[in-house]
């Protein structure tokens, strides 16, 4: 096999590469992955695509990586190290986290890799909430629009550490936002976008339950009787309770690992905003 930059690949063999692990991704999420991110990919001496490794940088330090996946018939002989460590080559001096399946946890572990927290893979045909939208006092619910992206990427930055604002740009234009505004600022909001056998809530930031839940609420609500997923950390409290509710049950889960320093949220205080849902799997 030889390694190729990702974009050499046809969209067509990346989609069967995932179809092949039982991933739901569509050929349009491949496609906006290779956007945002950077990748390689496995191929034989005809040109099939038999593997591949993405990762999604957030500054010069801190990346996330995704979409590591080896033909079924090659899992067994060390293809996914051997991607990692070309992988590895184009990421000296960050530091890492990825969201690893079972049968992956044990490669991350030989990489280096040490587990943080699981993550549920919440999903199911959406139940519409039998309580209308509500905004908490004083506060008001509206759409988001893209001149509202400095204030969403600093309430994320605040709740995952480092600066996404350039991925959360490229989200914006593929997802339906809402948030919640507290005189004209923003304090919890939610991106729901095509993905998948369906829609993918996330990320979702909020720095309560209600938060959180208010901003989701509407999501649901406009969903109802369709495919819907969510992937959180949360796995009990009034917001895990609801997405139960909401027809999105616990599907499987995943382990955060890391590799290096984790980025840290400046302020620590209880109240501060929270990662409630990840932007996916693969971005974090």
């Amino acid at each position: 096999m030889t390694i190729a930059d990702i974009n050499e690949a046809e969209i067509d063999q990346l989609h069967a590469l995932s179809i092949g692990v039982g991933w739901p991704h569509r050929a349009e999420d491949w496609q906006f992955l290779r956007h945002v991110g950077k990748g390689l990919v496995a191929m034989d001496s005809i040109g099939r695509v038999l593997g591949s490794a993405m990762w999604f940088p957030h500054g010069d330090k801190f990346a996330t990586i995704g979409m590591v996946i080896t033909s079924p018939r090659l899992q067994a002989n060390g293809t996914g190290q051997w991607l990692m460590r070309h992988a590895f080559t184009h990421l000296d001096g960050c530091n890492l986290r990825l969201n690893a399946t079972r049968a992956a946890r044990r490669l991350y572990r030989s990489l280096g890799f040490v587990a943080e927290k699981t993550v549920y893979q919440c999903q199911g045909e959406a139940v519409a909430p039998d309580t209308p939208p509500f905004a908490p006092d004083e506060t008001i619910l509206r759409e988001i629009s893209r001149g509202d992206l400095p204030s969403l990427g600093k309430l994320d930055q605040e709740a995952y550490g480092v600066d996404r604002t350039p991925l959360l740009e490229k989200l914006l234009s593929h997802s339906k936002g809402l948030g919640l505004f507290r005189n004209d600022r923003i304090e919890a909001f939610s991106l729901c976008r095509p993905f998948g056998r369906g829609h993918l809530i996330g990320p979702v930031v909020a720095s309560s339950d209600h938060h959180a839940i208010a901003v989701i609420r509407p999501q649901v609500a406009e969903h109802a009787g369709r495919f819907l997923r969510l992937d959180t950390s949360q796995n009990d409290g009034l917001f895990s309770q609801f997405v139960d509710r909401s027809g999105m049950s616990v599907f499987d889960t995943v382990t955060t690992m890391r590799l290096g320093e984790l980025p840290i949220p400046a302020d620590s205080r209880n109240d501060r905003p929270r990662i409630y849902a990840l932007a996916s799997q693969a971005l974090g």
